[in-house]
């Protein structure tokens, strides 16, 4: 879908965005690939790695809205990537998190609108789902207002979604590097929260992919999850540094025993499909579309009432032998 067009992702330097440019210039023949950032550096060295000529890099912050709607006049589609994640960070500086999340997305839908985009996907965290820290609490904002904003599309082929997934297997900041950067220094024991503790993960590849997927499915609204597997932190741990002792350093500012991506309040509201669920919007859209099934012919059904997907509960969890295969390749 994305040949002869012009695509353009926000944070572009970023974990995702460079994974998310190298898949779509392998598939698809884009007339244009802009990557939106702040980091000039990021960039000169992004450019050393994607030479290709379709490539464009604009200098530009999400928290400038006049900026946005320069970068995003002839653009297509667009990936909202850009954001503050970082959880213990955003809780010592919510200001920063809120600018950034929060009315970067407003800046985002303005420009999109402007410029008539004719589609955005926002990427979610599952941190969105019931919030407890800051970071989610911005992110649930934020897919409030990717979702809303289908309702002040008018006359506007503009139309927007979000994608929802959980911890991405070796994105910078992450615990995989960190632990990966101790066993390397010769740790004799991993730094573990709780042993309680357990994650959704999904690696890049996937994430790009459920992302391309999701333009193709989307009509407007919707906030899709992919069904991925979870682990424990403490096989976690294990796979990284197999043998190795654990150290109980207790829940930093912010953190949840387990992630939620559908929240039980939300169930009535859930589709379930083959690889994915859909939550619909809780307000009523004029335009009233049928989620149950999408523009690629995939079907969805209603899920009982009472359902989570938590990962703790999840009927999926990796083994350790899993999740070192998982590992192969990150950093």
């Amino acid at each position: 879908m994305f040949d002869g067009k012009v695509v353009l992702v926000t944070g572009g330097t970023g974990s995702f965005g460079r994974e998310f440019v190298r898949t779509v210039l392998e598939r698809s023949r884009p007339r244009k690939v802009v990557i939106l950032s702040r980091d000039e550096l990021k960039q000169y060295e992004m450019a050393q790695q994607f030479p290709q000529q379709e490539l464009r890099f604009l200098i530009g912050d999400v928290r400038e809205r006049d900026r946005l709607v320069t970068a995003f006049n002839g653009v297509d589609y667009v990936v909202h990537a850009a954001a503050l994640k970082h959880v213990p960070i955003a809780e010592y500086n919510p200001l920063e998190c809120i600018k950034t999340n929060v009315h970067g997305a407003e800046n985002v839908i303005h420009a999109a609108f402007e410029a008539g985009v004719k589609k955005v996907i926002a990427l979610s965290t599952d941190k969105a789902a019931n919030p407890i820290n800051l970071y989610g609490a911005t992110k649930l904002a934020s897919d409030k207002l990717f979702v809303a904003a289908n309702n002040m599309v008018g006359t506007r082929e503009t139309r927007f979604a979000v994608v929802r997934y959980g911890n991405v297997v070796g994105s910078r900041g992450s615990v995989v590097p960190f632990f990966r950067r101790l066993v390397r220094e010769g740790a004799r024991e991993l730094p573990i929260t709780d042993v309680r503790m357990t994650r959704f993960w999904i690696t890049l590849p996937q994430g790009v992919d459920f992302v391309l997927k999701s333009f193709e499915r989307m009509v407007g609204g919707e906030i899709f999850v992919p069904k991925i597997p979870s682990s424990r932190i403490t096989d976690l741990a294990e796979a990284a540094g197999p043998g190795l002792g654990h150290k109980i350093v207790g829940i930093r500012p912010g953190e949840k025993l387990h992630e939620i991506m559908c929240p039980i309040d939300d169930a009535h509201l859930t589709l379930e499909f083959q690889d994915h669920f859909v939550l619909q919007p809780s307000i009523t859209f004029i335009s009233h579309p049928d989620y149950t099934r999408n523009p690629i012919g995939e079907t969805g059904s209603p899920v009982p009432d009472g359902f989570e997907y938590n990962s703790g509960t999840n009927p999926h969890f990796l083994s350790v032998p899993e999740i070192r295969e998982l590992l192969e390749g990150t950093p």
